[in-house]
């Protein structure tokens, strides 16, 4: 297969894989740590209603399924793609950091989780991402 057509299809593969992960630990998230009563956590206007009544522990889960889904986008891209894995998982996490952006505009959740999300689930999993699967492939 000719290594472009191999790249698209990793990074393709690597966004499906993880936006799969982080929509099923946001799924997951309401069973485990349920929201603060009377709070909709099924759609945008419930959640933005809400936000002010979520206390710390309930950022874990959406903290997780941000890095985790970043982290399992970008390794699924690295073991697939025929070169540039580094740049290919970087793209990953640009694009799962663009989709964090926007959800922080939207929700305007507090600052110090916004901060944290921003700073740590994105890049940095992509990076330690493309380093591990570049050992595992190598």
């Amino acid at each position: 297969m000719h290594p472009i057509i191999r790249n698209i299809l990793a990074v393709l593969a690597g966004l499906i894989l993880g936006s799969l992960v982080n929509g099923g630990l946001i799924g997951l998230s309401a069973h485990i740590i349920p929201p603060p009563a009377g709070v909709d956590v099924t759609t945008e206007a419930g959640l933005k209603a809400g936000i002010h009544l979520f206390e710390p522990k309930h950022f874990i889960f959406p903290f997780l399924a941000h890095a985790l889904g970043t982290f399992t986008g970008a390794l699924t891209t690295v073991l697939i793609a025929a070169n540039r894995k580094m740049s290919l998982a970087m793209i990953i996490g640009l694009l799962f950091f663009i989709g964090g952006a926007i959800m922080v505009y939207k929700l305007q959740a507090p600052m110090w989780f916004n901060i944290t999300d921003l700073v740590l689930a994105y890049f940095p999993m992509a990076f330690l991402a493309a380093r591990m699967g570049s050992r595992k492939s190598a």
